[in-house]
């Protein structure tokens, strides 16, 4: 096993974790690939700045120079890194995409609450919609439309996974409900560490940021129509995701304390070939 396999490998462990099928095995090898490396690169990303001992501000920004050189032609020295090397060659990965990841995590260094769902949302602009911008390229699909379309689809996606885990950020100290929110719920923040069945104020809070994802996913679901080929599948697999997602904390009725609320592969599957069958164009 090379250095760049095993780091690797264990990253894509963690795609089980996640709402959304990250590469789909319908797909062929490239694009897979691919996928395979955006997404272990977005993780390392996330590890550093959720979980990395010492100065993670100091670590975060080595990661960013070390991956800057990837664009002025110098090898990099993370083995995660050098697996994406390839993939931002064939792909034409934009840079910035990357950088804004990094900057939300730096951005978690110094603020753990925001004051609004706009506020929030405004955070997804640099932890979450970057990512559906880096999909795009991978398939080269790129367009004002399809990015605006997949930037909803990215900060919905976000926001739901902060409703899973309230209770794991608040022990982190962080906050992604909205505090407007949660202060006309009356919803003091020590609540958030148990929630649950006795609590339905912190409950009610929970399922206020679902209607707002679902709004979000609506809004963006045109995206699938928008795309041609395997980028149709494999975005169908995202945004159906984020909709089973939806579904199994609504049937939780927000209670994301008493146990993990993951969504049900069928109701993924479900939302994915509703979501491909509203499609007008069949993929080449």
């Amino acid at each position: 096993m090379d250095a760049a396999t095993a780091p690797a490998r264990w990253l894509r462990a963690r795609e089980k974790d996640e709402n959304f099928p990250v590469a789909l095995r319908w797909l062929p090898r490239e694009p897979r690939r691919h996928l395979h490396a955006v997404y272990a690169t977005t993780r390392l990303i996330d590890q550093i700045g959720d979980a990395a001992p010492g100065d993670r501000v100091s670590q975060l920004e080595a990661l960013r120079a070390d991956l800057a050189g990837l664009w002025q032609g110098r090898t990099p020295a993370d083995p995660i890194l050098q697996m994406l090397a390839p993939t931002v060659a064939a792909c034409e990965l934009p840079q910035d995409a990357f950088e804004e990841l990094i900057e939300a995590n730096l951005i978690d260094q110094r603020v753990g609450r925001y004051a609004t769902f706009d506020d929030l949302l405004g955070y997804c602009r640099l932890s979450a919609n970057p990512v559906g911008r880096l999909v795009l390229a991978v398939f080269d699909q790129s367009t004002p439309e399809t990015i605006a379309l997949s930037d909803q689809v990215c900060s919905a996606l976000q926001v739901l996974e902060h409703c899973q885990d309230v209770a794991e950020d608040f022990a982190a100290d962080r906050i992604y409900l909205p505090q407007l929110d949660l202060t006309e719920a009356g919803v003091a923040e020590a609540s958030l560490a148990t929630g649950g069945p006795g609590d339905p104020a912190c409950r009610a809070v929970v399922l206020t940021q679902v209607d707002r994802c679902e709004t979000l996913l609506d809004a963006g679901a045109p995206l699938v129509a928008r795309l041609t080929g395997w980028a149709r599948i494999a975005v169908s697999g995202y945004i159906a995701g984020g909709c089973a997602t939806v579904r199994a904390l609504r049937i939780a009725e927000g209670d994301v304390w008493t146990e993990p609320v993951r969504p049900r592969h069928v109701d993924t599957v479900a939302s994915m070939v509703t979501l491909l069958g509203k499609a007008t164009v069949v993929p080449q």
